[in-house]
């Protein structure tokens, strides 16, 4: 079964695409065999939209099986069809997609985001949250993913880091690569309990990586 493709005719499926348990949120115009290649590979249902405007929805909310998050000039109404509580962040940062890593049991965010942007998080996706950084890089949620199975993270994460994301998630962690050697691997990734899909440029070795640090094989 072959689960690599594109969005958008490219590979940074995690910028422009983001799933949890249950659903995959994808831009207004995404080709309908991607749609359904998500829906088979995910177990999801598909709901496509745009937030503010703008086609990198990936990048622009995180959710779980309880709920998103959303941050800038994007509506809550933009992803009414999840049909789950949606919450949006207090402050400056403008991408929750990127600087939010979670699962439905613990989230870990940008080193600077606030108490209360925090504290709406933990109440809208019922999960702790906690601030920390992959690799060193702030932007936690292109840097790695999380599902209810394990973690692959960034491979120049620190042995301290993965010490704290084991701490916080409970779960396993790994490091990776997507798309011809992509160390954000969160911009090359979807994941859920129930599957995969990397980019398109994504070697058969990434592709093995994936399987095992997230608990398929």
């Amino acid at each position: 079964m072959i689960r690599t493709l594109d969005i958008y005719d490219t590979p940074i499926i995690g910028v422009f695409a983001t799933c949890t348990e249950d659903i995959a949120v994808v831009p207004l115009g995404t080709k309908k065999k991607v749609c359904d290649a998500l829906e088979e590979l995910l177990d999801v249902r598909v709901i496509s939209t745009l937030l503010n405007g703008s086609t990198v929805v990936g990048s622009l909310c995180r959710g779980n099986s309880k709920g998103f998050v959303i941050t800038g000039n994007a509506s809550t109404s933009d992803l009414k069809d999840t049909d789950l509580p949606v919450k949006k962040l207090p402050g400056r940062f403008t991408a929750a997609g990127n600087i939010i890593l979670a699962n439905d049991s613990a989230a870990i965010v940008h080193p600077e985001m606030s108490d209360k942007a925090m504290e709406d998080i933990s109440k809208t996706l019922c999960v702790d949250v906690q601030r920390g950084t992959i690799a060193g890089i702030k932007t936690v949620g292109m840097a790695g993913v999380a599902s209810n199975k394990g973690l692959l993270v960034h491979p120049m994460a620190t042995l301290e880091e993965i010490s704290h994301l084991e701490e916080v998630f409970g779960l396993p962690v790994d490091l990776g690569t997507t798309n011809l050697g992509t160390q954000m691997v969160g911009s090359g990734l979807l994941v859920n309990s129930s599957g995969y899909v990397a980019g398109s440029k994504t070697t058969g070795y990434e592709l093995g990586r994936i399987e095992v640090a997230l608990g398929f094989l």
